[in-house]
């Protein structure tokens, strides 16, 4: 989280006519009647031409719309960049996070180096605001160049403004802070998730977990494979059988609470690439599976986050991580795998291996008596085809944490819908040679998963929250780009800070 991040974000105090910036952005809702505040300040230094142009229908505020004029020295900064949010009752945070990501993305691609802004909105409080900007601006300028050696056709924004009163800057530096935080997060689990699985190994997941713990004072044991033999971890065994990379189970603690109960156990799913072994998946878009460790990412990044907001909660993480590929070793369909818990697995398919070694991880940190569990997977297809890549997948067994995690996602803007765990779900997941089989059919294939987690974490208040639509995205949309999503991080890191607040 100390890497790639070229943006200096700071508050300034004055008026966004009088700053000197390349760009000025600045904000219109659909159908205003007439200009107020800012906007009508910098119309009127540019003789009406913002007026003009709503008055002949090419500013209308729809959500993103872009209008860029260029000021011809009626201005100390050059250009004027009209954001559109939409319709006033249905503005939220999260557009605004996509219109300054899209605003400067555009600016990124004509150059412009430095920007200030100003987004006065009665009904959002200052910080909010702030920290939305800043976070939209980070997360929409992300890029994952690492392995391109032909330099990038457009530059760098080097400096973005947020310009308020002397009254509110305290509270402008406030979100700063918190977007920043929260963005960097986010673009870590990207950077994970976009590696090629050669370069982001077991191992390698393992390492990048020990840069965090040293950078932000977490602590840090990664479980190796004899170790978790000791254990009876023979799902998460069995699953890595058919890689030569060995398997890790990471594990990340941040002592921010008063005991040494663990509060929170946030569990991630880390298949560095997955082949589906033995039940292969077809070749096409295989090479998206390097992205199958995107809830380890969110998981580990959260952590990171965690660490850096300071909380009074003891959090824990837990990321089992490894390959999943055929070879002449792995497990076949037919094999019976013996978890932690003591459960017994019938193997239908080779590909349904995420809840394997999430059964070992749950089942981990059930054992050491976590009081929550959240665990975060790119799980099934089905969750997929169910939602598509609007919005993820929670169940679970408590009603009030699966509430908890639904309004984290809200205020993060990453949309969660819940789905049933009715009881009749788990006769699919029957096996007539073992405890439990690891697939339930071709039917509700996202909640037959679901209920075979359930068997790993009894009583203990549990959230699964299924990844596998929203953790790419195939197109640069508001603050997401092509590529990893990062999802989940920001849902995580603000329902932790829930729960610390509350004290529960």
């Amino acid at each position: 989280m100390k890497g790639d991040f070229r943006v200096k974000i700071k508050a300034v105090a004055g008026n966004i006519t009088e700053v000197k910036a390349d760009a000025i952005v600045l904000p219109i809702a659909e159908e205003t009647g007439s200009l107020g505040g800012d906007l009508a300040a910098v119309d009127r230094a540019l003789g009406g031409v913002v007026s003009q142009l709503i008055g002949q229908g090419e500013i209308k505020g729809k959500p993103n719309e872009i209008t860029l004029i260029h000021t011809l020295g009626k201005l100390p900064s050059d250009r004027v960049v009209i954001v559109g949010l939409g319709k006033p009752a249905e503005l939220s945070l999260d557009k605004i996070r996509g219109a300054i990501a899209e605003a400067c993305r555009l600016l990124r691609g004509k150059g412009i180096a430095s920007i200030a802004t100003t987004f006065g909105i009665a009904k959002i409080p200052v910080a909010a605001m702030t920290q939305a900007i800043t976070e939209g601006a980070l997360l929409g300028l992300y890029t994952f160049r690492r392995h391109i050696t032909k330099p990038a056709e457009h530059g760098e924004i080097s400096q973005l403004i947020v310009v308020g009163t002397e009254a509110i800057l305290p509270e402008l530096e406030q979100g700063i802070d918190s977007g920043r935080v929260l963005a960097e997060a986010t673009n870590l689990a990207r950077d994970m998730a976009n590696e090629p699985a050669n370069y982001m190994t077991p191992t390698l997941m393992a390492e990048t977990a020990a840069r965090l713990a040293e950078d932000y004072g977490l602590e840090l044991n990664v479980l190796e494979q004899k170790q978790m033999e000791e254990l009876g971890m023979g799902a998460l065994i069995g699953v890595a059988k058919g890689s030569r990379q060995p398997p890790k189970f990471i594990i990340l603690r941040y002592p921010g609470g008063d005991s040494d109960k663990i509060d929170v156990a946030l569990v991630g799913k880390g298949v560095t690439f997955d082949a589906g072994g033995i039940s292969i998946k077809p070749s096409a878009k295989m090479e998206e599976m390097k992205g199958d460790m995107a809830g380890g990412a969110a998981v580990m990044a959260a952590m990171a986050a965690i660490a850096r907001f300071k909380p009074q909660i003891n959090v824990m993480a837990a990321i089992p991580a490894t390959e999943n590929l055929p070879d002449g070793s792995a497990i076949k369909p037919g094999d019976v795998l013996t978890a932690m818990n003591g459960k017994t697995i019938e193997i239908i398919s080779t590909d349904a291996e995420g809840r394997l070694i999430l059964a070992d991880a749950l089942s981990y940190v059930k054992g050491l008596g976590a009081r929550r569990i959240i665990d975060v997977a790119t799980l099934t297809g089905a969750c997929v085809i169910a939602l598509g890549n609007v919005c993820s997948g929670v169940m679970g067994n408590h009603q009030e944490l699966l509430d908890w995690v639904i309004k984290a996602g809200d205020e993060a803007g990453e949309l969660i819908w819940q789905m049933p765990m009715y009881e009749q779900y788990k006769e699919l997941n029957k096996s007539e040679v073992a405890d439990i089989k690891n697939i339930g059919g071709r039917y509700a294939g996202t909640i037959t998963a679901a209920q075979f987690l359930d068997e790993f974490v009894g009583d203990t208040p549990w959230a699964h929250l299924d990844i596998a639509g929203t953790s790419l995205s195939d197109k640069e949309r508001g603050y997401l780009i092509k590529g990893a999503t990062g999802v989940a991080v920001r849902t995580l890191v603000n329902l932790v800070l829930t729960l610390a607040s509350k004290k529960v």
